[in-house]
């Protein structure tokens, strides 16, 4: 039994001194690999968002970064894991003929992979999702946090954060892409002159176009479409603001506030629904006494 023990610490001790070192050296450079992927994948598509001073760029650098960190992460990974176990032992040949199998059969039997595979491919390519966008996908709207070939990670307003498969994806509506806008529906009762709440807009518009704090944040002037519609209590006006990317809604609420302000020190009234109390009629003609409690 002692000699039995004694072999087998000799073969451990000699695995250590030969495949053991190569081992521990694979995992080294396995290490240095992953660093060095991440760094050159920062290096040189970074470069490209930073060679132009333009958001969109930067956006786009950064979600070709996170893709191509991620490729080149897995291929080190499994290299790296076919070659040490290699040092175990274990022979590679016979595993890369079943990967090989098991390709195709994952291939023919998962078919929802391949279609997220292939619909995040065109989706990187044509440029449709960067992380920074705020987009709305599969019935689901929010900020783009992570894209791959696989799936979208987006978080909503309300901090919960979705996962949605690239193959799921059938219309893709971005909200911040180059720039934004925000469509105003501003309702006016009937009576006013709608000549003089379109100068006010104007003028609300102006105000904000030249406050340090959003001026540039805003790329045109405010655009008055006119007079759109003629609403149950109200008429409608409508305008649109042209911001950059995700700042429509700040741009929007500021303006809503100026708006809301300016009317009621004009005197300009915005129609709120009114109910009418019809206490009924008996049939022969009276109505019952409606009586009303002031508290």
């Amino acid at each position: 039994m002692d000699f039995n023990l004694q072999i087998w610490f000799s073969k451990i001790l000699e695995w250590l001194t030969t495949s053991g070192i190569r081992v521990f050296f694979l995992l080294i450079m396995t290490s240095v690999a992953l660093k060095v992927a991440n760094w050159l994948s920062t290096r040189i598509f970074g470069a490209i968002g930073n060679g132009r001073f333009d958001d969109e760029m930067q956006k786009r650098a950064d979600t070709l970064v996170s893709v191509v960190r991620y490729i080149l992460d897995v291929s080190i990974i499994i290299v790296m894991t076919i070659m040490i176990l290699g040092e175990f032992g274990v022979k590679i040949g016979p595993i890369l003929a079943a990967a090989g199998i098991v390709g195709l059969a994952v291939g023919f039997g998962s078919q929802q992979l391949v279609q997220d595979v292939i619909s995040g491919f065109f989706i990187l390519l044509e440029d449709q999702i960067r992380v920074g966008d705020v987009v709305e996908i599969a019935g689901v709207n929010g900020l783009v946090e992570k894209v791959n070939l696989r799936m979208t990670v987006l978080r909503d307003l309300s901090g919960n954060v979705h996962f949605v498969r690239n193959g799921q994806i059938g219309t893709v509506t971005n909200m911040t892409k180059e720039y934004s806008r925000y469509v105003f529906d501003i309702g006016v009762a009937y009576r006013e002159d709608v000549d003089a709440v379109m100068q006010v807009l104007e003028e609300i518009d102006q105000g904000l176009r030249q406050d340090p704090n959003f001026k540039d944040d805003i790329i045109a002037p405010l655009e008055i479409m006119g007079l759109d519609q003629f609403a149950d209590s109200a008429v409608i006006i409508k305008a649109r603001t042209t911001t950059k990317p995700m700042q429509q809604w700040r741009v929007a609420r500021e303006f809503n506030r100026r708006l809301k302000r300016r009317f009621d020190e004009l005197g300009i009234e915005i129609p709120f629904p009114h109910v009418t109390i019809y206490p009924g009629q008996m049939k022969d003609g009276s109505a019952p006494p409606l009586r009303v409690v002031k508290e």
